[in-house]
């Protein structure tokens, strides 16, 4: 299994070409040297924070998934085979208040708000903290803008070994216009940009698939009719996104662009784990590419048990970081997570955050707890 795993993954990498070999200028760096260098600028009004409301998390019904395609497998180990359990539905009840108690005190937002979700797509367990306010979902919306290339496939308006040009940042002045210039660069197929784009966080590839399927708003449309989860907003492309960041705060005021809830999220990673939405092959090439993502070795993989496996997605932007994704224990229990911290003090403290709140729900949400449904409250 393991000699499987090295090969694959070096077909994976391959994918991305010697250009991209040893490059680091494209990926979630990019962020981090974009934003360490920025200064505060003022920015048209948004709404604060006010005082949370309690949260509830809502259940969605799991269904039998057989993987069938010939693509990689989704993890480092198994394909996925038949996870559901005997009914789609199930009764309320209350996860352990130890629990509750520990991942609201790990949430604790008095240094930044702290989102999270979780979802067991076994049982159909959730948790929720601040699940249903916005937060910035930087990288993380990669996923949402492969997803709804991946539906162009199934549809048969577009296709993987088509080539696109890399979306090139031009020099621009912050708020210098609704959309930062770019230009077109190398050219790749989409199945190689997708790659870059989930494994890599490439912002220059992320934005070629975007303009592929008709830019940001098309993203948003597909995620709220197709789905039906309406607390998603993709506003602006990456370049114009990474360009125009810093103007708020998001640890103490809630922007609406570019945001998702971590419920909303969690019910978007679920039903593309499930196949809702995309064909069995589609969804393999996501998940598949998630299972290889090679940014936040801090966060949500950093303190889970060897053997863990993880497919998800980064995202980091000014003053908030983010990790989001789908985390299977050795004995194929998996669980839909999303965690989005701000402030902290710095990146590491954010990442920190992330890291014990995803063993934390590791420890006590999927392995001990009984029960189905509940809400963290600090």
């Amino acid at each position: 299994m393991k000699s499987r795993w090295i090969a694959a993954l070096a077909g994976a990498l391959a994918l991305a070409g010697p250009a991209y070999a040893g490059s680091a200028g494209s990926l979630e760096s990019e962020f981090d040297a974009a934003f360490n260098a920025m200064k505060t600028v003022a920015a048209k009004p948004v709404a604060p924070v006010r005082a949370a409301p309690r949260m509830t998390g809502s259940v969605a019904a799991p269904q039998q998934f057989v993987a069938t395609s010939s693509v990689r497998p989704i993890f480092s180990g198994p394909v996925f085979t038949g996870i559901a359990p005997a009914v789609s539905t199930f009764p309320s009840q209350s996860i352990p208040r130890s629990l509750e108690a520990q991942i609201a005190a790990l949430a604790d937002g008095t240094q930044g708000r702290i989102g999270v979700a979780a979802l067991d797509l076994r049982t159909g367990r959730t948790l929720t903290v601040l699940g249903s306010q916005p937060f910035p979902m930087a990288s993380t919306s990669k996923i949402a803008i492969a997803a709804t290339f991946l539906a162009g496939v199934d549809a048969g308006r577009l296709n993987l070994a088509t080539q696109y040009p890399m979306m090139m940042p031009l020099p621009s002045k912050k708020f210098a216009g609704p959309i930062a210039p770019v230009r077109p660069g190398a050219m790749y197929s989409a199945l190689e940009l997708m790659e870059l784009s989930l494994t890599r966080s490439d912002n220059h590839a992320t934005d070629a698939l975007l303009a592929a399927v008709g830019g940001p708003q098309a993203v948003t449309r597909w995620v709220q009719s197709r789905t039906g989860i309406t607390e998603f907003s993709l506003d602006r492309d990456i370049a114009t996104l990474v360009r125009d960041d810093g103007a708020v705060n998001p640890a103490y005021t809630v922007d609406r662009r570019d945001s998702v809830t971590p419920m909303a999220m969690v019910r978007l990673l679920s039903g593309l784990y499930r196949g809702d939405w995309l064909s069995p092959t589609s969804r393999d090439v996501l998940l598949g590419a998630m299972g290889r993502c090679v940014t936040g070795r801090n966060r949500i993989k950093a303190l889970l048990p060897e053997g863990t496996q993880v497919a998800h997605k980064t995202g980091t932007l000014n003053n908030t970081s983010s990790d989001v994704g789908i985390i299977r224990t050795p004995d194929g229990h998996d669980m839909a997570v999303a965690i989005y911290v701000t402030g902290q003090g710095t990146k590491a403290g954010r990442e920190s955050r992330i890291a014990n709140l995803a063993r934390a729900l590791y420890d006590g949400y999927l392995v001990d707890a009984p029960g189905q449904h509940g809400t963290a409250l600090r």
